[in-house]
């Protein structure tokens, strides 16, 4: 079996810690949620299309599940596995990505301007998951 997704968990768990920059998809310069994700993949070994020119709001939900449609995501509702992409929707119109573990996730916090580790609260649980076939 293929675990992209635990080697894509663990890597954005080495990025805890990286500043948080707007359309930022390297680690070294920073990261925002959706740079987290294809960076976390691409550390574990897969290259995926990235969506570009997206902004902070105002994307709809049909645009962002477009983005991780073209990605390779899927949504699955099966039981949850590391690496899964949480898409979680936010007041105001935003969205927000998320790598999610047993019961942590890893995503770029935009208010603490870096990247956090976790943990999953009873809400996140029940989020929309996204996972890359093996």
């Amino acid at each position: 079996m293929d675990d992209v997704g635990k080697r894509a968990f663990e890597a954005a768990r080495a990025m805890v810690g990286v500043r948080f920059r707007p359309q930022g998809s390297d680690p070294h310069t920073g990261l925002d949620c959706v740079g987290l994700v294809w960076a976390a993949y691409l550390a574990a070994g897969r290259r995926l299309v990235r969506p570009r020119g997206y902004p902070l709001r105002g994307w709809s939900h049909a645009q962002v599940e477009a983005g991780l449609a073209a990605a390779g995501f899927v949504p699955v509702g099966a039981a949850a596995r590391d690496g899964d992409v949480a898409l979680i929707a936010l007041d105001a119109g935003q969205f927000h990505l998320g790598l999610l573990g047993a019961d942590r996730m890893v995503h770029a916090h935009a208010g603490l301007r870096r990247v956090v580790e976790t943990p999953i609260d009873d809400g996140l649980r029940e989020v929309v998951r996204w996972r890359l076939p093996a």
